[in-house]
């Protein structure tokens, strides 16, 4: 399944095809060895309060959230071969297209709403 995220706060589309990572094994690949993440696309990881953007190819966008979905630490364009520092408050990690929280004005403080989206190929 799909998810359409929504900057709440400043009523902005943030994605229409991010995928949950929830498991063990999802959160540990996550977007590793991806070529690419289109614009759309994203990455929502939970639980989570910090990453690491080993094995990628690409750089993205991460915005931390809190138990409410509000963005405690956000960070533009992290490169590959990356960690992040600790945020004690995040419970969950969303991975975007470098350039995406940018365009969007999304701030930290906003608030990120989940949907759930098409099914792929609908």
């Amino acid at each position: 399944m799909h998810w359409r995220v929504t900057n709440e706060t400043r009523q902005r589309l943030l994605a229409d095809r991010a995928e949950r990572a929830e498991s063990f094994v999802q959160r540990f690949q996550g977007l590793m060895g991806r070529a690419s993440l289109p614009m759309g696309g994203g990455m929502h990881i939970e639980p989570c309060n910090s990453i690491h953007t080993f094995f990628m190819r690409i750089p993205i966008d991460v915005a931390f959230l809190d138990a409410e979905g509000r963005i405690v630490k956000q960070l533009s364009a992290m490169p590959p071969w990356r960690t992040s520092s600790i945020y004690f408050k995040a419970r969950s990690v969303l991975e975007l297209p470098a350039g995406v929280l940018g365009a969007s004005g999304t701030q930290e403080g906003d608030r990120l709403v989940f949907t759930p989206g098409e099914a792929p190929g609908a």
